[in-house]
């Protein structure tokens, strides 16, 4: 097949840029001819790890957030759908001829006028779901704090009211008015021949946002192959989180946990803007058993996997299904995890680690304790995660997931989808 992947940014930002990269690989692997369209914008705390090649497109990024007020104005019509981008992609469409499009995170820096351009050539497309944009106009269904669907329904003036986009009233309301454009034109829905989810929790929250019967939903996992990844059975003095250092990641109740701990030792790798805010924690409560290492990548970050005891994702918001939980489990490393989002799919309570409820920093102090003062125990689940992962994660299952849908969707396209808003 020829297949054009899209996704808003070739440097890597966070886990989206890996999943997409590695859909690539594997496409590559089994012979298919792929291409990808992205562009070269250079986020916060982005990396410019990724090989660049001939097959690499970039289009025009949309870039609302930088220079005069004037110039920000002028970039809000590109911001929601943006006509340089569609030509461009029209073009490579023409050249490349693809059999089928499958896009990931496309708004603000490419937007999806590209869908329309799609829909126009006659060119099927799949869209992977991998945060809630499609949903929310702030992407997460959380702010401030707590989880929020206040937009259900189409009420996507409620991101003007509670101001939850950036914590900017400019930004809410271009992201408000972003959602209703995107809403009336039926953009998402009419051009989309099925939407793809690594979390069957996302996908049955979009499907209640949209209703039973609004699109084609399908659940396709995660393009993760442990089996590249040895066991280890090293468990130095340490647990580790692993992550942005923000409100919904939930670093605060871990930290709370760890106080209850104190024979434990925690190691945070990651930064961001809550940061201060943790250490402030530390300071008034007398939390002295925690460790910021700040951000760390490449043989740095492998090394800490390698050699911690277990791993920690107390999220507090609807987590998709973070990567950490599958960098942890293909080294052999137990996960406890909080109970929201798609995180306790992937956790075999008392087999490959534990749950608990979020916000609760007791019953999560609680299952540290266990693993941290029973190091057999430990080592036993992180065997059992290697396990779970080697036989769910790897190249070969996700590749007949993926074709199978591909199959489906080429051997079924029409010309314009049949789904309204």
């Amino acid at each position: 097949m020829k297949i054009i992947l899209v996704h808003k940014f070739w440097r890597k930002v966070g886990g989206a840029e890996v999943y997409f990269q590695d859909v690539a690989r594997i496409l590559r692997k089994e012979g298919h001819e792929v291409k990808i369209f992205t562009t070269d914008y250079d986020a916060e705390d982005s990396k410019d790890v990724f090989v660049r090649d001939e097959n690499v497109v970039f289009g025009t990024a949309v870039d609302y957030l930088n220079g005069s007020v004037l110039e920000k104005i002028k970039a809000i019509p590109e911001v929601i759908y943006s006509r340089t981008n569609k030509e461009q992609f029209r073009q490579l469409l023409k050249s490349f001829q693809p059999d089928i499009v499958h896009v990931f995170a496309i708004y603000i820096t490419i937007t999806p006028s590209i869908l329309d351009a799609c829909t126009e050539e006659g060119i099927p497309v799949v869209m992977s779901c991998n945060d809630y944009k499609h949903i929310c106009p702030n992407y997460r269904l959380f702010h401030h704090g707590k989880i929020c669907e206040d937009c259900k329904g189409g009420k996507f003036y409620k991101a003007i009211v509670n101001n939850c986009c950036k914590h900017s009233r400019a930004v809410s309301i271009l992201s408000a008015v972003e959602a209703y454009v995107h809403d009336r034109r039926n953009i998402w829905k009419g051009n989309v021949y099925t939407f793809l989810f690594e979390s069957r929790f996302m996908l049955n929250k979009t499907a209640e946002f949209w209703g039973e019967k609004a699109a084609r939903l399908e659940f396709l996992g995660k393009p993760f192959n442990a089996t590249l990844h040895a066991y280890s059975a090293t468990a130095k003095d340490y647990l580790l989180f692993i992550g942005r250092l923000s409100d919904e990641k939930g670093v605060d109740i871990l930290l709370s946990a760890m106080k209850l701990v104190p024979e434990a030792n925690l190691l945070i790798a990651g930064n961001g803007n809550y940061r201060e805010i943790l250490e402030h924690q530390m300071a008034k409560e007398n939390i002295t058993n925690v460790t910021f290492l700040g951000p760390k990548w490449g043989d740095e970050l492998e090394k800490l996997l390698r050699e911690c005891r277990f791993v920690v994702v107390p999220s507090i918001w609807y987590e998709n299904f973070p990567y950490v939980m599958m960098e942890a489990y293909s080294r052999g490393k137990a996960v406890i995890g909080s109970d929201k989002g798609g995180i306790p799919e992937y956790i075999e309570h008392g087999e490959t680690g534990f749950v608990f409820p979020s916000h609760d920093s007791e019953r999560l102090a609680n299952y540290i304790r266990i693993l941290w003062n029973d190091p057999e125990k430990a080592l036993k689940m992180g065997l059992s995660a290697k396990q779970f992962a080697d036989n769910n994660f790897n190249d070969s299952t996700f590749y007949q997931r993926i074709m199978q849908i591909y199959q489906k969707v080429t051997g079924k396209f029409m010309k314009k989808t049949d789904f309204t808003a």
